[in-house]
């Protein structure tokens, strides 16, 4: 038995050490935003975060990750409540076929969190092994943009709840 910490919570897997991660995400924890598309970390679809840093889920061993922190697209937000990241894709209609667009997404997240600043030749150096053959990549583009202003926003102190959400305020 291996101990992970999955967007914040601790599971217990029965899994071989050798096991991919993006395997037991999908099949013993029933999280499937993260993709298999190539299996050999050439696509992007299946990248997750590891203490912050994205990673290929379909090349990682669930042995590297005892004691480690993992985030899924899943570990973003809700439905009800979507992060920034997610938020922002579904504002600028960055989907088409939706395929890569986790892998994206949480290479995204991964640089707005280690750099807010990013400017548009970051993103798409930190975008760059992901494929995407929908052809939105200008409206990806758009949305790490408008996700990098909306996690600033939600972030900055003593801004009011609907102003964090993205609500007006009068001053």
């Amino acid at each position: 038995m291996l101990t992970l910490n999955v967007n914040g919570q601790q599971h217990e897997v029965d899994a071989a050490p050798d096991t991919p991660l993006l395997y037991v995400l999908r099949d013993e924890l029933g999280l499937h935003a993260a993709k298999y598309g190539c299996g050999l970390g050439q696509c992007g679809s299946c990248t997750v975060m590891v203490d912050g840093e994205a990673v290929f889920s379909c090349t990682t061993p669930v042995l590297l990750l005892q004691g480690r922190q993992v985030t899924t697209l899943e570990g973003l937000g809700t439905v009800e409540a979507p992060g920034p990241m997610q938020r922002a894709f579904i504002e600028e209609q960055a989907v088409q076929c939706g395929y890569c667009i986790p892998g994206m997404m949480m290479c995204a997240q991964a640089l707005l969190t280690r750099n807010p600043q990013a400017t548009d030749e970051d993103i798409r150096a930190a975008l760059q092994p992901n494929l995407c053959r929908c052809g939105t990549h200008m409206r990806i583009l758009k949305a790490v943009r408008r996700a990098a202003k909306l996690m600033q926003t939600a972030e900055a102190p003593g801004l009011s709840a609907s102003r964090r959400a993205g609500g007006s305020t009068v001053r």
